[in-house]
């Protein structure tokens, strides 16, 4: 059987498509395995979720500025990655902007997943702003990073209708329901060698 492509998780909150990622990962056809959850705080509700399913994790202290990363934060998690030989890192709730040396040493191979279909309501309390603008429909974006906030190439999106009813706890849980089956599958297709990225455009082969 051909080596599994090893990924990190970059994780800030409760840890929800963290342990999406991992429950996928049990499974033996899966292509990908997760090496390390890397957290910018010990209260990070993810450590309960990799002592779980016995996954190593390191905690990183990122500085005092809010959304932002010290350059030796970036290059103490590139080392780490690099010391795992990690393929792909993987933002799960990282409420951090990633730049320096970990941006530097995977540009192209570091996942996000938003919760709205990009490029509309960018950054924080996506659902909040889909609500107030008053949209039909909502999801998620699963997208490569790049140095602007939710500005990269897409790879996957899932679309999910606004109800009349809908407040931003019912419309949040429903596309939550979305991001977890949306990024085990980007994840999927990454390790199998099946994506491309050509400018913004990310194309996805078919299975042989």
């Amino acid at each position: 059987m051909k080596e599994k492509m090893g990924i990190a998780v970059l994780a800030s909150g409760r840890g929800s498509n963290f342990e999406a990622l991992a429950r996928a990962c049990l499974d033996e056809e899966y292509p990908a395995v997760i090496r390390l959850l890397i957290v910018d705080s010990r209260e990070t509700g993810a450590i309960a979720i990799a002592d779980s399913f016995g996954i190593e994790y390191a905690v990183v202290d990122c500085g005092p500025k809010k959304g932002s990363m010290t350059p030796e934060s970036s290059e103490s998690m590139a080392m780490l990655c690099a010391k795992r030989s990690v393929g792909l890192v993987c933002l799960a709730g990282f409420m951090r902007i990633v730049k320096g040396a970990l941006m530097t040493e995977y540009r192209g191979r570091i996942m996000n997943i938003h919760p709205a279909l990009l490029p509309g309501f960018k950054g924080l309390h996506a659902q909040e702003q889909a609500l107030a603008y008053g949209v039909r429909y909502s999801g998620c974006t699963v997208h490569f990073v790049d140095d602007g906030v939710d500005t990269g190439p897409i790879v996957i999106q899932r679309v999910v209708p606004v109800l009349d009813e809908d407040t931003v706890e019912s419309l949040s849980d429903r596309i939550l329901q979305e991001e977890h089956r949306a990024y085990p599958e980007a994840v999927r297709l990454w390790a199998e060698g099946r994506i491309r990225i050509d400018g913004r455009r990310v194309h996805i082969r078919e299975r042989a």
